[in-house]
């Protein structure tokens, strides 16, 4: 993507350090709010942990419901930073620039959140280490390593691990940089994480290799992540519709379309509440929404064959459970509202160039994706367990309490609520990108016509 406007770095650094140096008003009472529904959220889950998953909907056979479905949400919204930051990075994109760190931090705060869900689901989270640790030597109990239970928390906690090396050997040169302009308590802050940075050559070319092998190892733990999440699913056979062998590839492929529409949904954000219009452009929106065309198109491939698979192999719990879920009350009108808006209506307004450079239906149509991969979550968990399994004798619909329903909106405000404190200290788009970019901004001229263009020396 090519730069189409010249920004002098002075400008550079009193807008984009507009967060730091100079609080927006709306940022505290923006905070408060959040902050007391956060807490609210963490009352309500001490109460369930007090009284048990009694409080909650869940009951036999349905014992996974809204608590697992939304960390498998969160885990696949975490895909942004790595598909945007490490992938783009290494392709050399130079419309990634704006959209780094925001994509980084959400993957860093998604997964922090994606965490506490199986501890709340599992009722007792204090007794969650003895599915990783072997709690018993005297009779030599150990964990089960077959088991995907025991994958989830290594591949998510390697993710989150790299993933905030990621974020913070990024964040270095803007570390320096605030260092430099602060007094007080700030500048102790900012001079012991800027770990002595002083922008000199070697100091660059080592934040550099580190950014780029960073980004390369990061891509098989991209892969790995959501691949074990859906493995979850996959290796219990006793549940109709999850033991399908493309289960890895659809989850990861979704992940990657929940999350870069996330990171659309930030950046317009961003835009507009920090008035970063110099720097978040419609041709930044216009490349997200180019590259969600192909992933959502893909992902609705991989949805087809799920159904396909079952109707190919003639087997009569899954054509039942394939009933349910698209012709059976109420779960028809959430298979349609999820179809709708996870595809039909953003790549149908994704299509047209006026919607991919008009900021506002472009930060619309991404929430419709989040709403409809939501519900694509609810809807491969659910049904299966509520159709009646062998050895089953309680068969009860599942009915989210309230108490659930609040903890998703929970989930949603501790992670906007992370962002903005991440705002008040750190800058949400990083200077020394716009930086580069405009050194290497330049202008050719092809035939009689000026364009703009980016020039690199060659290695």
């Amino acid at each position: 993507m090519q730069q189409r406007r010249t920004i002098d770095q002075i400008h550079t650094n009193r807008v984009l350090l507009n967060g730091q140096l100079d609080t927006p008003k709306w940022w505290a009472p923006t905070v408060i709010v959040l902050g007391i529904i956060v807490a609210i959220g963490f009352f309500m889950i001490g109460i369930m942990v007090n009284k048990g998953l009694g409080v909650t909907g869940l009951s036999r056979p349905v014992y996974w419901g809204l608590f697992i479905t939304t960390f498998v949400f969160w885990v696949g919204i975490s895909h942004a930073g790595i598909m945007i930051s490490a992938i783009l990075r290494l392709s050399q994109a130079e419309w990634r620039r704006p959209v780094t760190r925001a994509a980084e931090l959400l993957t860093v705060f998604s997964l922090l959140t994606a965490l506490m869900f199986p501890l709340m689901h599992a009722g007792r989270p204090w007794r969650i280490i003895y599915f990783i640790l072997p709690y018993d030597f005297a009779r030599g109990i150990m964990p089960n390593i077959r088991s995907p239970l025991i994958w989830d928390p290594v591949a998510i906690s390697t993710y989150l691990t790299g993933s905030t090396l990621f974020l913070y050997i990024a964040l270095l040169p803007d570390l320096g940089n605030l260092r430099d302009r602060t007094t007080g308590w700030q500048n102790a802050l900012y001079t012991i994480l800027s770990l002595g940075w002083r922008g000199n050559p070697r100091q660059w070319k080592l934040q550099t290799v580190g950014g780029i092998l960073l980004s390369a190892l990061m891509l098989p733990i991209f892969v790995s992540v959501h691949s074990i999440v859906s493995w979850d699913f996959a290796v219990t056979p006793a549940v109709e519709g999850w033991h399908s062998t493309i289960f890895a590839p659809y989850f990861v492929i979704g992940a990657v379309h929940s999350g870069v529409s996330a990171v659309v949904t930030m950046m317009a954000l961003m835009r507009w509440l920090w008035k970063w219009e110099d720097f978040i452009r419609p041709e930044h929106f216009d490349a997200l929404a180019r590259l969600l065309i192909v992933v959502a198109t893909g992902w609705l491939a991989f949805t087809f064959l799920e159904l396909i698979f079952a109707v190919y192999g003639l087997d009569a719990p899954e054509l039942a459970l394939r009933e349910l879920q698209i012709f059976q009350w109420p779960w028809n009108i959430l298979f349609i509202t999820f179809v709708i808006t996870g595809y039909i209506i953003p790549v149908g307004m994704w299509l047209q160039k006026s919607v991919r450079n008009n900021i506002a239906l472009m930060f619309w149509s991404s929430l419709f994706v989040n709403i409809g991969m939501w519900l694509e979550r609810f809807l491969i968990i659910v049904p299966g367990l509520a159709r009646k399994t062998p050895f089953v004798y309680t068969w009860e619909s599942y009915r989210p309490s309230g108490l659930e329903w609040f903890i998703l909106f929970w989930s949603l405000a501790w992670v906007t609520f992370l962002m903005l404190l991440f705002s008040r200290f750190f800058p949400l788009v990083p200077l020394f990108e716009q930086k580069e970019s405009q050194t290497f901004s330049d202008s050719i001229k092809i035939g009689r016509v000026k364009v703009p263009a980016i020039v690199r020396e060659a290695d």
